[in-house]
């Protein structure tokens, strides 16, 4: 089975009617079987930017109780591989958020990471593997 791995554009397109990729998340996330795998740096910055766009995060939330979305990955035991991605792509530079997403694809080798980012076609898993992503265009 094909796992989905969340990033923070869809959310925070999926919750704000006016981001340019709103009716394109929607309908995608619309098709994902739950739950939806993420990490909190993501949650973290969703919520940011909902709310900086005068949205609210505790709809975001609900999704995580309601099982739509959980929470796959722990820093407390990850710490150390999502550093060294962190280091190997510094020069991109990569956010904690997305290190840990490659993190995930590394756990799941069957998935995909759905996103808005361009990184992540730059990004490998593993090295040299490419991440499969549900992205536009």
């Amino acid at each position: 089975m094909t796992r989905t791995l969340l990033d923070t554009g869809p959310l925070v397109a999926v919750l704000n009617r006016n981001d340019q990729y709103h009716d394109w998340a929607k309908v995608r996330m619309g098709a994902l079987a739950p739950p939806l795998l993420t990490c909190e740096p993501v949650l973290t910055e969703a919520c940011y930017l909902i709310q900086r766009h005068g949205g609210s995060p505790a709809e975001l939330l609900r999704k995580v109780q309601e099982g739509v979305i959980e929470v796959a990955l722990t820093l407390k035991t990850e710490a150390g591989a999502v550093e060294a991605l962190m280091r190997r792509y510094q020069d991109v530079p990569m956010s904690l958020a997305d290190a840990s997403l490659v993190r995930l694809s590394e756990l799941h080798p069957a998935c995909q990471v759905f996103t808005l980012n361009s990184h992540f076609r730059r990004y490998r898993r593993h090295g040299r593997r490419v991440i499969p992503l549900l992205a536009p265009g």
